[in-house]
Order: C-alpha cells, then structure tokens, then sequence
C-alpha cells in the first residue's frame, strides 16, 4: 500500500451554530422517515425552523446543477481490455475509485474522524488514504446529512487536489444516498456538485422515499421471481426509480442501496459498484470505514484530553 503521508492526530473544531431540536412543522414531510428518525424530532424551536428551511434552500439550489446521467471522459474496463492496450487508451480507462466515510466516538459522539481512501480498480488495493480528526458542532438531522459530514469530506478530497496527487479519483463512493433520498439530493449527490466530481451512493439502510418502505423492499426481495436476481429496481409510488437494492454476494442477506450521485446513470453506478465487490459492501467504502474506525480508536483518547477554549 502506498500512503499518502498520513495527517498526524489533530483536532479540529468546526463552528456551525445550530439548535439541537426541530421544528414540528417539518412532522409531516417527515412521515416518509422510519419511526426512529422521526422521534429524532423535538419541541418547535424557530431558530432550527430556519435553519432547516435555509439548509432546503441550498439543496434545492445545488439541485439545480445535479447531472444524472454518465457525464465523464474516462471508459470502464471491460473483458477485451488487455495488456496491448496503448497508453491513450489506458489514460482514459477508469483506474481509481475512492471512498469516503466518517466514523463517530462512542465516548463523545462530537469527535468524528473523516476518511478517504482511493483503490487502484485492477487490484483493488489502496494507493492512498487519508483523515480528518475533528470535533463536529452540528448534529446529526435526518435529510440533512450533507450539512454534518460534507464539509469534513471535501476538504479532505481538496487536500488531495491540492497536492494534485495523481491519485485523485475519477469516481467517489458515498457512504450515503444520492438520488435515493426525500429532495433527491442525498450526501452523495452534494459532495459530487460541490466537488465536480462523479459519485455513487451506497446506503447500508432504505430511506423511507415515495413510498418505498423496508418491508415493501423486503416483499421484493423475496418474491419467488426475484429469487435469482442480484439487483432490484427501488421504484416508488410515482413511477419514479430512485435506485436498487442489491446483493453484494450470493449468501449476503442484507442488500445494499445503489443510487446516482452525480454525473453518472444508474447502469453504470451498478456495474462500478460489482466490480469492487469482495463482501456486501463494496472495498472503498468497506476500507474507509475500517481504516476511519481504526485511525479513530488509537488517536481519540488524545482528543478526549484536549482542552478547549
């Protein structure tokens, strides 16, 4: 593995000023969330009304600039690729991936440590990684992910543009949803109009759009017509398809949730997705999340100490 000189252990404070409880007026809209998101909503509070009526101005306005469908120079590999290739032709094929997640203390679920990695596709081993040691100030709000963990992401991906390291990936996976989300406009698909970059969005968990709901998707799942299919369109009440879920490996049981994130269509997230499969959830986003738990467990208790002013 080549490393890409890892950030020594420093945390930061990210300043965003937001009240912890919700506003009721948003209970409705949020009826299309699973019973323990929407109990994550408390007494009225003006000052978070308008905090989440600015955040939804900001995703509708990013919106406006989402690209669904492929929207990139490079070409996916496939079986005719072979070692007579010419160098044009490599230069163009699609070679790193990355993938990005954040991980949480438990004894202080403020401090978070951002991860990206980025893996050579060919091989899948990590030619770079890197972290983000923080202390986060905003709280987690359901539908408004982007707002917690973005910042702390793409700075990480503006680092490494900056050093202009030739392993900047060509396509980002997102721990997160993308299309699949109640706006359409999930943590995937905000990073990937922020940063002009196509992404994927891999979700570990059904968010509740349209209609769709776990045991709607569970019914699919196990349809005796589905039982030899690995990938399931997530279409909802409107006719819309927001995505799929899909099997990772012939004994997964929990699938996983594709869906676009930017500049790229369903077909192609889906076949990028199976190629970095090993286990059910693909290696940039499985290695982010191992590497950001690990990098998180042996440098927090200094964190924990930190005194701050």
């Amino acid at each position: 593995e080549k490393n890409s000189g890892v950030q020594q252990p420093h945390l930061r404070r990210e300043f965003h000023s937001i009240p912890e409880q919700m506003s009721s007026c948003y209970r409705s809209y949020m009826e299309n969330y699973c019973e323990e998101e929407r109990e994550a909503l408390a007494s009225p509070d003006p000052a978070a009304q308008a905090q989440l009526n600015q955040w939804t101005e900001i995703q509708d306005e990013l919106k406006k600039r989402l690209i669904t469908e492929d929207f990139f120079t490079w070409n996916l590999p496939n079986s005719t690729t072979t070692n007579t290739s010419t160098k044009e032709e490599e230069e163009v094929l699609l070679k790193y991936i990355g993938g990005v997640d954040m991980s949480f203390s438990k004894e202080d679920p403020s401090i978070a440590c951002g991860c990206i990695v980025v893996l050579d596709l060919q091989t899948l081993q990590i030619v770079y990684e890197d972290y983000s040691l923080l202390r986060l100030q905003v709280p987690y709000v359901p539908g408004f992910l982007a707002f917690r963990e973005a910042p702390v992401l793409l700075s990480l991906l503006d680092n490494m543009k900056k050093r202009a390291n030739h392993f900047y990936p060509q396509v980002l996976m997102v721990d997160g949803n993308g299309l699949l989300h109640p706006r359409g406009f999930g943590l995937a698909s905000h990073i990937g109009v922020l940063a002009n970059l196509t992404t994927i969005g891999v979700g570990k968990n059904l968010h509740h759009v349209d209609g769709l709901t776990h045991s709607g998707v569970r019914q699919l799942l196990d349809a005796k017509e589905n039982n030899n299919e690995d990938i399931i369109p997530l279409m909802g009440g409107s006719g819309s398809t927001w995505g799929v879920a899909m099997r990772s490996t012939p004994d997964t049981l929990k699938p996983i949730f594709i869906s676009v994130g930017h500049c790229i269509s369903l077909d192609t997230a889906v076949m990028i997705v199976k190629m970095t499969c090993k286990y059910r959830v693909p290696e940039p986003i499985r290695q982010a999340d191992i590497r950001s738990r690990d990098y998180l467990q042996k440098h927090q208790s200094t964190c924990l100490l930190q005194r701050w002013q």
